[in-house]
């Protein structure tokens, strides 16, 4: 072999460890984030004391504390400036914070009523819902098992109303919220941190108004709960900024199907936290509504490791 060509195969095999340790730690970065999400039931559970609407508006502040002072260091202020600069722009980020907010609430309110089993629903739901959304909004084309598994999504929730008597609200909350919230993010050029810090900083006034407001009247948190929970609710920013931090690192670093995987891994601890910890009742009729959309997700993904291996192949370079 050539000094030339073992110079090549040198740079190649050097190039591809690199690769495998970025894929690497970006799969760990993302496992990470969802393992948190499924156990910050938890965390929130710890301040169930605290009225929800409190949590978020704590949330939203210490969120912006912290993610402002990681975008100053990272030298972003000037794109979050260009973000607000627009009436389309800041328009689009107000209504993304409002959904993200709006699911934040609706998850820590049913976590802290005892409805885990019901959030897991919701966010077992979300992968289905923005196919859906896919197609209707953005007018994808679906493949068939695509369409069979959204159809198994919405007779899991037909089962849940007509055997259970009520609509899951909390779970269709959390999916809906949170799938817009996505459609969103999707058409935005921001990046997540700078996304993030945009979105926090557009309700802030509003949260820091009425934790103002919360103090005067004597029945926040801070200053009247004991030392614990207010330690807990100071901590509400970094707590729920990592993950997405997290998240952000990782989804750059593997495939897309790699990480529809790994999102299952949040509902199920979530899930796994409601049944085994907190003793929520899980009925016969629960279960088949839950098989249900297990199956269409089953099926979902299997169908997404399928196409994403076609894809692959007829890509891939010929000998």
């Amino acid at each position: 072999m050539s000094l030339w060509a073992r110079r090549a195969h040198n740079n190649a095999s050097v190039t591809s460890a690199k690769s495998s340790s970025e894929t690497t730690r970006g799969a760990g970065a993302a496992a990470l984030c969802y393992l948190t999400w499924g156990l910050v039931p938890l965390y929130w559970h710890l301040m169930a004391e605290v009225d929800a609407l409190e949590l978020i508006a704590h949330r939203l502040m210490w969120s912006l504390v912290f993610v402002a002072a990681l975008l100053v260091w990272r030298g972003g202020m000037k794109e979050m400036r260009t973000a607000l600069s627009t009436g389309r722009g800041f328009a689009l980020n107000l209504l993304s914070s409002a959904l993200l907010t709006a699911n934040w609430l609706v998850y820590v309110w049913g976590v802290n009523h005892g409805h885990v089993i019901e959030c897991s629903l919701g966010y077992f739901l979300v992968p289905l819902l923005n196919v859906a959304l896919g197609r209707w909004v953005l007018h994808e084309q679906l493949r068939p098992a695509q369409v069979i598994a959204i159809s198994c999504a919405a007779l899991g929730v037909a089962i849940q109303i007509y055997q259970v008597g009520h609509l899951p609200w909390i779970a269709l909350a959390l999916a809906g919220t949170f799938g817009c919230y996505g459609l969103l993010r999707k058409r935005s050029a921001l990046g997540p941190l700078t996304g993030l810090a945009v979105e926090t900083t557009l309700l802030a006034p509003f949260a820091a108004a009425f934790l103002l407001w919360q103090n005067l009247a004597g029945v926040g948190a801070l200053g009247h709960a004991n030392t614990t929970t207010q330690a807990l609710v100071l901590s509400t920013g970094v707590v729920t900024a990592i993950p997405l931090l997290l998240f952000a690192y990782g989804a750059r670093r593997i495939r897309l199907t790699t990480l529809g995987l790994l999102q299952y891994i949040a509902p199920t601890v979530q899930f796994s936290l409601g049944v085994l910890v907190f003793h929520e009742t899980f009925t016969h009729d629960q279960g088949l509504a839950f098989g249900c959309i297990w199956f269409g997700l089953t099926l979902y993904t299997a169908d997404n490791i399928r196409a994403a291996r076609t894809n692959s192949g007829s890509t891939s370079p010929r000998p």
